[in-house]
């Protein structure tokens, strides 16, 4: 760490190629600059079984009719609170819940966040067929997209504690309480969890410290270690700040090329670009969900959401990866609960108990695909 804080010229060529290696495929960096990405792992790349989509374009993009998603699946459409919200289900009740003029749906009672809102139109709700793509049928039927889920059972994953040293992230001054401090203990915890569990865990750091001085070069180094240690997976735990009143957890993946971000309803160059992480959309989906489902369960706490955006520590990642934002700082009743030790540990064993759902809905598929599946792999 040292070398690299005095060489700024490496710091210089770092934060170039963050900027560049968005718009055409990671090369290997000249040997001489030790903070550059090594070339990525071999990822899966055959593609998904594609349904054609009849299409409808409003709002200036194609959408999907509620109704032929449920069509498709099996399920059955009904309109709930007037005709504002649509309600797909099955015989295990309603799976999906789609508001019109809204982001956010509920999938098994879990809410998610799309890329841009369902409109009413006509006798149905519409959804974006980027967003059926993308979250909505995926989230269904993961199956149906096993060809492009790691082969592999997970083994290593890599524990990223937000912020530290001089960076100390969200604060609560009135309570004098630092993010980076927390994420820390978290991680710590988890990583007992886990290896009890017979995973490989290694830590972003293990101790106060930032990974560089400068916050673009920090952030990156963050994806380079886990890409260098060839990880299986990668977990970044934070905490938020918000309006007081707000509490909750809310979850993040890589928002796929093309999706806007939650909270942004425009797009912009960084929404047309394919990241290295977007190789990983429908892993990067079956984490988040498995991982945001086992905070709302075990903390029981308000749902904030899981939703798609473009971080930083996502972005270059050679390996599915999540981040978590497992409570508000900026909630005095919620901060005061994270700065209790057995609040924490909660936190550190609904972590686990996601990362364990994920590896286990990946093999039940893989079992459930048979043999010949895996081979055509």
């Amino acid at each position: 760490m040292d070398a690299m804080r005095s060489r700024p010229a490496c710091i210089l060529m770092l934060v170039l190629v963050a900027l560049t290696a968005c718009v055409a495929p990671a090369q290997p960096a000249p040997a001489r600059v030790e903070t550059a990405p090594l070339p990525s792992r071999t990822a899966p790349t055959r593609p998904a079984a594609s349904i054609l989509w009849a299409t409808t374009k409003l709002r200036g993009i194609d959408h999907v009719s509620a109704r032929d998603l449920a069509k498709h699946f099996g399920l059955k459409a009904a309109w709930t609170k007037g005709e504002a919200v649509m309600a797909l289900s099955d015989a295990r009740g309603a799976r999906f819940t789609f508001e019109g003029n809204q982001k956010d749906f509920y999938f098994d009672g879990l809410r998610v966040f799309l890329g841009a809102p369902a409109v009413l139109h006509k006798d149905s709700l519409w959804v974006s067929q980027l967003d059926v793509l993308k979250i909505v049928a995926p989230l269904l039927r993961p199956a149906n997209h096993l060809a492009a889920l790691p082969a592999a059972a997970p083994k290593l994953i890599v524990l990223d504690p937000g912020h530290g040293g001089i960076d100390p992230g969200t604060q609560n001054l009135k309570l004098k309480l630092n993010e980076k401090t927390f994420t820390l203990d978290v991680a710590l915890r988890l990583k007992k969890l886990l290896e009890l569990g017979g995973w490989r865990v290694l830590l972003i750091r293990d101790k106060d410290t930032e990974l560089a001085k400068d916050k673009k070069t920090d952030l990156l180094m963050r994806n380079i270690t886990a890409n260098r240690a060839k990880a299986d997976l990668f977990l970044s735990i934070h905490f938020n700040a918000a309006p007081e009143s707000i509490a909750g957890v809310e979850t993040y993946s890589l928002a796929p090329q093309f999706m806007n971000s939650a909270g942004d309803d425009q797009g912009d160059e960084m929404t047309r670009t394919a990241f290295p992480g977007n190789r990983f959309d429908y892993a990067n989906l079956l984490f988040g969900e498995n991982l945001h489902r086992a905070m709302i369960t075990g903390l029981k706490v308000p749902d904030r959401g899981y939703k798609h955006a473009r971080q930083a520590v996502l972005r270059m990642l050679d390996c599915p990866g999540v981040l978590v934002e497992c409570g508000y700082l900026s909630n005095d009743a919620e901060a005061r609960l994270i700065a209790t030790p057995e609040y924490r540990q909660q936190i550190a064993e609904a972590l686990a108990d996601g990362v364990t759902d994920y590896a286990a809905t990946l093999a039940a598929l893989r079992a459930a695909a048979g043999p010949e599946a895996a081979k055509s792999r």
